[in-house]
């Protein structure tokens, strides 16, 4: 159960980090929203992510219906610049983490986001308590 004080604590840091949320945020809404304790949603936080980058590890696909999917991409060994000194560096080829979202994820992102501005122009529709009468 989070008290009082951690709610506002939690609040306030939020408003100073907008637009982020950590591994700790997660953490603590796990905690929240399905009534655990914090050490109890830390080890199944800890456990999705290590079981995400075991299975990327093993070059395995994760798919996760209505969010999206992880994989890995591999990319080709290049020549860059190191910025300081100018000088070539051989950059050797390697495997990096990809995530594609889910059509339902960007539908759901962007809904969101339409819906601020819609909401905002238009007017409230009156409330009633009485059913309209034909």
């Amino acid at each position: 159960m989070v008290g009082r004080r951690d709610t506002v604590r939690r609040e306030v840091g939020h408003q100073e980090r907008r637009g982020v949320m950590t591994k700790a945020d997660l953490i603590d809404e796990v905690s929240r929203l399905a009534e655990l304790t914090r050490k109890d949603s830390e080890v199944i936080v800890e456990t999705i992510f290590d079981s995400v980058v075991r299975s990327l590890r093993a070059g395995d696909k994760i798919e996760i219906r209505g969010f999206g999917s992880f994989r890995t991409r591999q990319r080709k060994p290049r020549v860059g610049r190191n910025p300081k000194t100018g000088e070539r560096v051989e950059v050797p080829a390697k495997k990096i983490p990809f995530f594609k979202p889910s059509k339902e994820l960007k539908d759901l992102v962007n809904e969101s986001a339409a819906a601020a501005p819609a909401a905002a122009a238009a007017p409230a529709p009156p409330t009633t308590s009485t059913p309209p009468t034909a």
